[in-house]
């Protein structure tokens, strides 16, 4: 923090305590920057400085403030002027109010600053104004002058650093009027539960993760543009953006490209969620327990015929439980006839013997 080079010194008026600070940009610009050049042969393109009164090219050192009048009269103001106006801000950042952090509107947010404790003396109010923020959970408001105006700011804790927001004034937040659609939209629940799956799928994010696509790509072109390579082309692919003409297609459409992104449906064989109707659970169960269907249609006519001819031309039924109900009859039956033919042996056999005794007995007697 104190490599850093400050931007303004002066203190927080916390009650009765006072804090010495100094003031540090907690933001900076990666952007690429260019220069003007001629078409013609590639000069540089500058912008000189002159005096009106005396036609001549001024150094910076030279060059002070004024202010326009609605007449054109130019009113000289220095930096005396400035730093002796009757505002207690002039070197102070005044805190006016606590409040809670959801009290302040993104759109009054503007530019980040560090608060960097000046000196050893400073660490003990610094450590306390901080510790009661953390405590509290809430910011505080104050007001401060710099660069030529007062401004309006929030203090919050960053880690172990209190930060400061600098803050548009009320007046300086323009109305949203004429920019909402001016057309009657009615939107359908359906479409609003895909908007929900959408948000739902894409989740949330780590920002520390998103990076600036448009700068890596603009330093890959001045890269391969200084070493006299092509430069790389632009992907190409399905264009987005345009008029969309059918919304609900559009949010299917991208519900599933955000799955597919996150690794999730069809493609990674990752089963679906599918709520079960009444019934489904019985019929399936009875096809797999049923005869495998020809050209895919189920007949009950078919079936029963199957059993008629199964029956009468005695062979393997084609439904397991048709050809053990023909074979059960059959079996009793030849168990029948088979009985009563071993019955009948056994009396002819009978009589034979007895027919065989008599004979010797009838010859003897003659």
């Amino acid at each position: 923090m104190l490599h850093v080079r400050s931007i303004w010194n002066g203190a927080i008026s916390f009650g009765l305590v006072s804090i010495p600070i100094k003031l540090v940009n907690a933001t900076e610009s990666h952007s690429i920057s260019f220069r003007q050049v001629h078409l013609d042969d590639g000069g540089r393109i500058r912008y000189r400085k002159f005096c009106e009164a005396e036609d001549r090219e001024v150094t910076t050192g030279e060059i002070g403030k004024a202010y326009e009048d609605a007449d054109g009269t130019l009113i000289p103001i220095t930096d005396e002027d400035l730093a002796q106006l009757p505002i207690p801000t002039a070197r102070t950042i005044e805190i006016v109010a606590f409040v809670p952090a959801d009290r302040i509107d993104p759109l009054q947010m503007d530019t980040a600053y560090y608060l960097s404790a000046n000196g050893v003396p400073a660490a003990k109010p610094y450590t306390l104004l901080r510790e009661a923020l953390k405590r509290s959970q809430k910011v505080a408001i104050a007001k401060f002058a710099l660069r030529g105006r007062e401004r309006l700011g929030m203090l919050r804790v960053v880690d172990d650093v209190i930060a400061m927001h600098g803050l548009l004034w009320p007046d300086e937040i323009r109305a949203p009027q004429d920019v909402a659609p001016d057309t009657g939209v009615t939107v359908r629940d359906k479409e609003l539960d895909l908007a929900d799956a959408l948000m739902d799928t894409l989740g949330e994010v780590d920002l520390a993760d998103l990076h600036d696509d448009y700068r890596e790509a603009l330093e890959e072109l001045i890269a391969a543009k200084a070493s006299g390579v092509e430069a790389p082309a632009a992907p190409t692919g399905e264009k987005t953006g345009g008029k969309v003409l059918d919304l609900m297609a559009a949010l299917e459409k991208s519900v599933r490209a955000a799955k597919e992104s996150r690794g999730e449906g069809e493609e990674t064989g990752e089963a679906a969620e599918v709520t079960r109707l009444q019934g489904r659970t019985t019929a399936r169960k009875s096809a797999r327990t049923a005869p495998k269907e020809v050209g895919g249609k189920k007949s009950t006519a078919k079936k029963s015929a199957a059993k008629k001819t199964t029956a009468k031309k005695g062979t393997t039924a084609t439904t397991a439980s048709s050809a053990t109900t023909a074979k059960k009859p059959a079996s009793k039956t030849t168990a029948s006839k088979t009985t009563a033919q071993s019955a009948t042996k056994k009396t002819a056999a009978k009589k034979t013997a007895a027919a065989k005794k008599t004979s010797p007995r009838k010859r003897t007697s003659a």
